[in-house]
């Protein structure tokens, strides 16, 4: 592993702990304020944009992508994604002790399995070479349009079906990762920087939905499941549209292992949990 990929994971976890301690104050901003709408923009970013703990979330959340942006340069986006999923740890240790309540057993399991993967994934780099994809534009173009039509469905379909909190969160979590896609492909310059209009709108747009779903659920299920779908399908874009290899042999096998590993941690972490907030039935209603 070069000198590179190492400062780019290393800037990778800085990255996760600061933007998931940003999801937790932005949450505990956001349940304090009156209900937040798509259908009422400018309103809803009034509310938030003169809410002074929300906006250092927001900050917060701002110095980590600087930070994300910064390993994207120096590191595979597939490795970059799956040292970013470990956050989901800090969403569930410190929100659980802010909230004054001990993990679940399912919780400390999910945890436990996104710190094993992290490991693995540290020891699959051990003697790997770790190469910056680029992809064909067409199948690029195809994966983040069909990633966008899923969210927009889910925004005017899933909340009746799983509830606001839920799918909001997964919505902004699928938003975000077509602005991570687009972060790695801005920083490979040239005519690719033209797709940091596809990273403001992605990121804006998930910014969006997730304060919305703070009002309707948990930080750890609204943030966790973006967290999860944000990471999941950047990994998955790495290898089958960016043309970011796999190790061989044992190596490749231990990289898998490790995906799996941290997805599913994820995945029991981002268990669904109460409704929080006074706008929380105003939210779900919307």
């Amino acid at each position: 592993m070069s000198g590179g990929t190492l400062a780019g994971l290393l800037l990778a976890f800085a990255s996760a702990v600061v933007i998931n301690l940003a999801y937790l104050r932005e949450h505990a901003a956001a349940v304090g304020l009156p209900a937040l709408s798509l259908r009422h923009p400018l309103h809803s970013a009034g509310l938030l944009l003169g809410d002074r703990p929300w906006l250092l979330g927001f900050a917060m959340e701002s110095a980590g992508f600087a930070l994300y942006v910064a390993a994207l340069a120096l590191a595979p986006l597939s490795l970059v994604q799956s040292i970013s999923a470990g956050g989901i740890g800090v969403l569930a240790f410190v929100g659980a002790r802010r909230a004054g309540r001990r993990l679940t057993r399912v919780e400390l399991i999910g945890v436990l399995l996104s710190v094993l993967g992290l490991a693995a994934l540290a020891v699959s780099l051990v003697g790997g070479k770790a190469k910056q994809g680029s992809g064909e534009l067409g199948p690029i173009l195809i994966w983040l349009g069909v990633t966008a039509a899923i969210a927009i469905a889910l925004v005017t379909l899933g909340r009746r079906l799983w509830g606001t909190a839920v799918a909001y969160g997964v919505a902004g979590g699928l938003f975000f990762s077509i602005g991570d896609i687009s972060t790695k492909l801005t920083t490979q310059g040239g005519a690719r920087s033209a797709f940091v209009v596809l990273l403001l709108v992605g990121y804006s747009a998930g910014t969006a939905l997730l304060q919305i779903g703070y009002q309707a659920g948990a930080a750890l299920t609204v943030a966790g499941l973006a967290t999860l779908v944000t990471n999941a399908l950047p990994i998955a874009a790495g290898t089958v549209v960016l043309d970011e290899p796999l190790p061989d042999g044992i190596l490749g096998a231990i990289r898998l292992v490790a995906f799996v590993a941290v997805v599913t941690g994820a995945v029991l972490l981002a268990r669904q949990q109460p409704r929080t907030g006074m706008a929380g039935a105003a939210a779900a209603e919307e």
